[in-house]
């Protein structure tokens, strides 16, 4: 067996199609069926099977997918300690991040990361969850912190920390606004919110199922920014965590109540492919995170919390 044929056989089994296998290898479809034939033909197995919707593991590709985890991790072990006889000059951490964690987290994570590995290369990406799982499913990052996904068996996830989510609306003209208001009352409001696919749309709409309260959903916007910018110019709310404030330091006018009956919270997990043998680096930079990146949210919550003004306004 050789290493490209295995990588070629993890792709297309982890991605469910040669197509899109061939796409993150860089490579084209035959040349990746050669790759993964001669494996089954040496093995005298059939690996995977091809279906309407692409390519799936038989029981025989799933033991095989197994070892390969173990394989994978080996090699990069090896990798390590080759690096490491060369003074670990080649070794890299690549992390991604949603963006409004990055805002208030990169500057002091990078300095930690700098101090703890002075030779390693650190890069930060950011991008929507979606978006970041594409790239860890890819092997173009080593780790992304993330709202909650669905369970998948690719995954590796840890959770960092859980996100109240608030009522965000225009500003109040005159009158103060409201400390709290229930979930069920949200019904009143038009709502600006993500596309069904992102973690705070689901968390709101199960919840919204679960009381049988008919939501008004006025807009879909990813972008936090511009579901800012819209409920400053009175198109109606959003909801989301304090921290979503500050993502890109424009200024506006915002209120921001409380949500009750119940709390709303999401969470944010740090997560890893599980086919990928993590480097030691990227270990030891998994660590560091968890210890940091709660306290620093805390942080960035508290002075958010002290901007609220006594009508339940702020300028973020």
């Amino acid at each position: 067996m050789e290493l490209r044929e295995l990588e070629a056989f993890v792709q297309v089994a982890t991605h469910g199609s040669f197509s899109r296998a061939a796409e993150a290898l860089g490579t084209n479809q035959p040349a990746l069926s050669r790759l993964v034939r001669r494996l089954e033909v040496e093995l005298r197995q059939t690996l995977l099977v091809r279906n309407g919707r692409g390519a799936v593991p038989t029981p025989a590709g799933d033991v095989l997918l197994a070892h390969c985890k173990d394989i994978r991790h080996h090699v990069q072990l090896a990798r390590d300690a080759m690096q490491s006889l060369q003074g670990s000059a080649r070794q890299k951490f690549t992390l991604g991040m949603v963006p409004h964690v990055a805002r208030f987290a990169v500057p002091s994570l990078v300095r930690d990361l700098r101090e703890r590995f002075p030779q390693a290369a650190i890069k930060v990406v950011e991008g929507v969850s979606n978006a970041l799982l594409e790239l860890l499913l890819t092997d173009r990052i080593d780790a992304a912190i993330l709202y909650e996904t669905p369970r998948s068996e690719q995954m590796d996830k840890r959770t960092l920390l859980r996100e109240e989510l608030y009522l965000i609306g225009p500003a109040p003209a005159g009158a103060q606004a409201r400390d709290s208001v229930v979930f069920a009352d949200l019904a009143r409001y038009p709502l600006i919110l993500s596309s069904r696919r992102h973690a705070i749309r689901e968390v709101v709409e199960a919840q919204a199922a679960r009381q049988q309260v008919a939501l008004q959903i006025a807009l879909e916007v990813d972008a936090v920014g511009s579901a800012l910018d819209l409920v400053q110019e009175g198109f109606g709310h959003a909801l989301l965590p304090l921290n979503a404030l500050e993502r890109d330091g424009r200024p506006r006018q915002l209120s921001v109540t409380r949500i009750t009956e119940p709390t709303l919270h999401c969470r944010l997990v740090i997560a890893t492919a599980r086919r990928q043998g993590a480097s030691s680096l990227t270990r030891k930079a998994l660590e560091l995170l968890e210890e940091r990146i709660a306290p620093l949210y805390v942080l960035q919550e508290e002075a958010l919390t002290r901007r609220l003004g006594p009508q339940g306004a702020m300028s973020a």
